[in-house]
């Protein structure tokens, strides 16, 4: 679909120069652009992209001049990422869903379904179930007995909506996310290993038999409203009270939040993140990707966290955390350097201890 210059600026909230009739059907690199598309040379670094490129529109940056490049109009951003945003919601027309419900869904009598809504090819709606207006479902999605899911939703093929999961308004998630799989949580008769060594930091009275026993998840999942899923992740039911996931918050792929956790609002989880049982995260927290939450801990509000972070520990609110164990950022950079330091000095002591024995040596034979 073709789309104006003038058209687009004014759904970026941008001002554009030029002759703002010029449709584009989508975006490119400067260099690789063709003349229906519109070159994102949103920084001066990109600019000597745009001489080589076949474009007639693009995206500068605030500042820049029309008449220094080969162009019949240009939109100018202050904030490049942010225009980025708008300019991708404009081009992207989403999964193919036609509309209405497709003819091999099956759906129970007693569901509801949104005015709206459409439904694609073998998808699967349960007892109960509640679909909000203009929701897009694509094929092969599952959707359990007593789910709600608000309006404008957008579930792609793939997911697994367990029973009486509640998710808001403007919802999107990913190919085979599932949402109110069952925790994952177990317990043994006698004290367990696991839990020996918690106590005592690592320290076994004895080793024997342990056969685990299943704690059955009897909450389920509560999601507000402009969540969205990555593909892939899991986000398991409570155990009692629900999983709970606050509004704005967006989780990246393979990302795993356990029974009972507790997310605020608008959170940013990336990818192959975990985050064990019964944890509570504050808002606006980030963590990089492969980072690790242990169990029973609160990590406060505007915490962020580099790839690969390990919190063991609670973390208040506003910390900046990095490494395993996490620490803050600020230290674990000076532990890195003093480790890097670690071969040198080694050398060092290495030709002190020479010297030290050399001394001894000639002291002996005086």
């Amino acid at each position: 679909m073709a789309h104006r210059i003038d058209t687009i600026a004014k759904a970026l909230g941008a001002r554009f120069e030029g002759d703002g009739a010029i449709c584009v059907t989508g975006a490119s690199e400067p260099a690789t652009a063709s003349a229906n598309q519109i070159a994102l040379a949103m920084d001066p670094k990109y600019a000597a992209g745009l001489q080589e490129g076949q474009a007639r529109a693009a995206m500068l940056w605030e500042g820049a001049s029309l008449a220094d490049f080969p162009l019949e109009a240009a939109i100018f951003v202050p904030r490049p990422r942010l225009a980025m945003a708008g300019l991708s919601r404009v081009f992207d027309p989403g999964p193919e869903i036609a509309p209405g419900i497709h003819p091999s869904t099956v759906i129970d009598p007693s569901a509801e379904i949104g005015e709206g809504a459409a439904i694609g090819p073998f998808t699967y709606i349960g007892r109960g179930v509640k679909i909000g207006p203009q929701a897009r479902i694509a094929a092969q999605v599952y959707i359990a007995e007593g789910a709600q899911i608000g309006a404008q939703a957008l579930i792609h093929s793939g997911v697994r909506i367990m029973g009486y999961v509640k998710i808001g308004d403007r919802f999107i998630c990913n190919p085979n996310a599932v949402l109110g799989g069952d925790g994952f949580s177990f317990v043994t008769p006698e004290k367990s290993g696991v839990e020996e060594i918690r106590d005592t930091v690592g320290k076994r009275a004895e080793i024997r038999e342990q056969h685990w026993t299943r704690i059955h998840s009897l909450g389920t999942v509560e999601i507000g409203h402009d969540v969205e899923i990555g593909a892939n992740s899991t986000v398991d039911r409570g155990t009692i009270r629900a999983t709970k996931i606050g509004n704005g918050t967006k989780l990246d792929n393979l990302v795993c939040v356990g029974h009972n956790v507790q997310i605020g609002e608008d959170c940013m989880l990336c990818g192959q993140v975990g985050i064990a049982g019964s944890t509570k995260i504050g808002n606006r927290v980030v963590l990089g990707g492969q980072t690790g939450v242990s169990d029973n801990i609160f990590i406060g509000d505007d915490v962020i966290a580099g790839g690969s972070t390990k919190i063991f520990t609670n973390a208040p609110a506003g910390r900046v955390l990095l490494g395993s164990p996490a620490v803050k950022m600020e230290t674990q950079v000076e532990i890195q350097k003093s480790l890097r330091r670690l071969p040198r000095l080694f050398a060092q002591f290495a030709d002190l201890r020479k010297t030290v024995a050399d001394l001894r040596e000639n002291k002996g034979t005086e």
